[in-house]
């Protein structure tokens, strides 16, 4: 009897292959991923691929949004002391014009409005998390001062005029800052000029008329407020709305992007299990040969 010198090896070469098996799909089950390298499936491990880069820019912009729009509500909230600080202002001016009070009455007034001034002046100069909110790119330049040495005095502007945007996943641009000057003037225009107008007219005793002007003129210096605070709010909603979407978004490709890769536990248990089995019985074959050499029985 002539023993085939090949079949041992044969065996052996099966028995390994069932052990990598195993230990492949006992991999997958552990990990709950049926694609773990490019080798094992790669169209589906370039698509997961080109996923993880779309969800990180997403993860990034909804990371970014974040902090945009705490800035932003900061941003509103200090606009809308401004607001009603001018509001005080006007009212002051409109009781000043009625032409009725005195020397007396006008100072203490003046000393009001100059109060509002100074209030506006600061809110005008706020900062969130170490940059100043509107010196436009200028972050860390201290957006306006004050020239008490002019009659009237002036405010002075000496941020920049660039405005900063965030882009959303989509590509869109969205504004999320506004330069100060477009604000609060700059010199002897905008709400701080005219602020600095009534209080000179105040305290000089200037005609009603004056003062009835400079009321009309801080008006329209309100309106001016209002209507960038509500370019700085849309913003607000916008990113927002955005994030949320981008959110969901995120969470949907998450699940597009597991489905590539995710294994099928119950498929994998039962192949595990096969390949087990497979194993011992190439391994009972082996034992056996061992114990049996057939190169024993040759003539």
């Amino acid at each position: 009897m002539r023993a085939d010198p090949t079949y041992f090896n044969s065996v052996v070469q099966s028995l390994n292959n069932a052990m990598n098996n195993s230990n492949n799909l006992a991999a997958e089950l552990s990990s709950g991923l049926r694609v773990g390298s490019l080798s094992d499936d790669p169209a589906a491990a370039t698509q997961s691929l080109r996923l993880d880069g779309t969800i990180a820019g997403i993860d990034t912009f909804v990371q970014t949004a974040s902090g945009v729009s705490s800035r932003l509500q900061m941003t509103d909230s200090t606009l809308g002391e401004v607001v009603s600080q001018v509001t005080s202002a006007i009212s002051l001016a409109v009781g000043a014009a009625n032409g009725t009070l005195n020397s007396a009455n006008l100072d203490s007034i003046a000393q009001q409005v100059t109060s509002i001034r100074d209030n506006v002046l600061s809110l005008a100069n706020s900062s969130y998390q170490g940059s100043f909110l509107f010196s436009g790119s200028q972050g860390t330049t201290t957006p306006f001062s004050l020239n008490t040495t002019t009659t009237p005095a002036t405010t002075n502007y000496q941020g920049d005029s660039n405005v900063q945007t965030i882009v959303t996943p989509g590509g869109q641009k969205i504004q999320i800052s506004l330069p100060g000057s477009s604000i609060f003037g700059s010199g002897s225009s905008g709400v701080l000029g005219v602020l600095n107008q009534l209080v000179s007219d105040l305290t000089s005793g200037a005609p009603t008329a004056n003062i009835s002007a400079d009321s009309s003129a801080l008006t329209d210096a309100l309106s001016t407020v209002s209507t960038q605070r509500s370019v700085l709010n849309n913003s607000l909603s916008t990113i927002q709305s955005t994030s949320t979407y981008a959110q969901t978004q995120e969470a949907q490709l998450k699940v597009q992007q597991g489905s590539l890769v995710a294994s099928d536990p119950a498929a994998v248990a039962t192949g595990l299990q096969a390949s087990q089995t497979q194993y011992q019985a190439l391994l009972s074959v082996i034992t056996a040969l061992q114990q049996d050499n057939l190169f024993n029985h040759l003539s």
